[in-house]
């Protein structure tokens, strides 16, 4: 009968609904369970965050964003977490600020977890007895935003134990060094070219996407050459020992005063050896791999590198027309978290004959040449909501692919990430790309 609903239905969608949410939330759990208390208080850097806090603010977020705008009888767990462990969201009140994070000793970790089971339990009721389909929207927001932060838990927690001069590995059990075995050269870089034309990007119809992925849009690409594989450690190498980092004319002007401000000659967690380098790992410091996708370089490094090899960085355009040319665009796999590697692995030869491009998803984020901003058209969301890309489109660059610490079911091919370009404790790479013109005159 029209108008009628059916329970059975509505008590499945809600089953899925819990199981997503508890699915995501145990994950974030998985990856603090090797951690101490203590290795959850520590803030190595002020764009860094404790990972006890990364825990608090995604439980945070489905009380804000849901609980207490949505459910009337909602009690919070502590009234002062409201403040505690908002992030940045002004039209939600005040927060601390960012720096101070690895200072809030109180609540203790207890504590936290203990919130944690609290906004768990309600969410799990809200669910169960039948939620609206904004409710629905938002948590799907919520459990994205928390698969972020599980990348985020990630990076903040290798720079943490990279700061500590004991080095200690995140992954203890599998912390024994490794030793590097000559292992096939990595496959030729080879170039994949499109014709110009235009072409049409941002997020299909159907499944999530944040705000900044909209409007799907039309944009005139001119013709060009994308590599066919990440850049490498040794190619890295070999722009460094043609004093990549001592020659100005391969920097832009704000680039070269950082590097010659922090002293930078190598990527972040690269140490010197003798006459062999080493780089910090999630296992700990292990030997440099050759052929591993050089990782954890700013947008600077990437750009010069990029100059020094004739070469430049894909716009994020270029990029999402290449991702979905290749064989099995609709389907996501790579080196992503899920792997538990929590690092860039070498390209197999072998990989290389199943499609034309590779690593386009994991391993490490794609700089790309577009700056942060709108797509044409674009609205930011109603009330707080709004406040959670827009207002960063400014002075940020964009990268595209996911890296070894992304879950598999959080990107896509339309997926921006955007930073400041002298960030470098991100999992970030290099893929190089031509203009079409000058490539057929090679």
């Amino acid at each position: 009968m029209p108008g009628t609903s059916n329970p059975h239905i509505e008590s499945s969608l809600a089953h899925k609904c819990v199981e997503q949410y508890d699915e995501v939330r145990n994950q974030t759990l998985k990856l603090v369970e090797t951690l101490t208390p203590d290795d959850q208080m520590v803030q190595s850097m002020a764009d860094a965050s404790p990972t006890k806090w990364h825990i608090a603010h995604t439980t945070w977020f489905f009380e804000a964003f849901i609980l207490i705008p949505h459910v009337r009888d909602y009690v919070p767990f502590d009234a002062r977490f409201s403040f505690l462990f908002n992030s940045y969201y002004k039209r939600l009140g005040g927060h601390p600020h960012r720096t101070i994070r690895g200072t809030l000793s109180r609540p203790t970790l207890d504590q936290v977890r203990l919130y944690r089971t609290h906004v768990d339990y309600h969410i799990h009721e809200l669910l169960n007895r039948g939620a609206s389909a904004e409710v629905l929207r938002l948590l799907e927001l919520g459990m994205n935003h928390e698969q972020q932060h599980q990348e985020l838990i990630v990076t903040d927690i290798k720079h943490a134990f990279w700061t500590n001069p004991l080095r200690p590995p995140y992954q203890p059990s599998q912390s024994r060094q490794i030793r590097v075995v000559e292992a096939p050269a990595e496959p030729p870089l080879t170039w994949c070219c499109f014709d110009d034309g235009i072409y049409e990007v941002g997020h299909e119809m159907g499944g999530f996407a944040f705000d900044n992925e909209l409007p799907r849009h039309y944009t005139y690409i001119n013709p060009f050459c994308i590599a066919s594989r990440l850049v490498t450690n040794k190619e890295y190498l070999a722009f460094m020992a043609d004093d990549g980092y001592r020659r100005p004319e391969l920097w832009l002007s704000d680039a070269w005063d950082h590097l010659c401000e922090h002293g930078w000659i190598a990527p972040l967690y690269w140490e010197q050896a003798g006459d062999d380098w080493a780089q910090f790992t999630c296992r700990g410091m292990q030997p440099l791999n050759p052929n591993e996708p050089v990782c954890h370089v700013s947008f600077y490094e990437a750009d010069a590198f990029a100059r020094w090899a004739g070469a430049r960085l894909p716009t994020e355009f270029e990029w999402e027309v290449a991702a979905d040319a290749t064989k099995n665009a609709g389907r996501i796999s790579g080196n992503l978290l899920e792997s538990e590697t929590y690092h860039p692995r070498p390209l197999h030869p072998a990989e290389s004959q199943e499609t034309d491009l590779q690593q386009i998803f994991g391993d490490t984020w794609e700089w790309t040449a577009s700056p942060y901003s709108a797509y044409p058209g674009y609205c930011a969301p109603s009330g707080a909501e709004g406040e959670y890309n827009g207002k960063f489109m400014c002075n940020q660059m964009v990268l595209r692919g996911g890296s070894c610490v992304t879950p598999e079911s959080h990107i896509r091919k339309s997926y921006r990430n955007f930073f400041l370009p002298q960030m470098r404790w991100q999992f970030a790479g290099i893929r190089l790309a031509h203009d079409r013109v000058a490539h057929d005159q090679i």
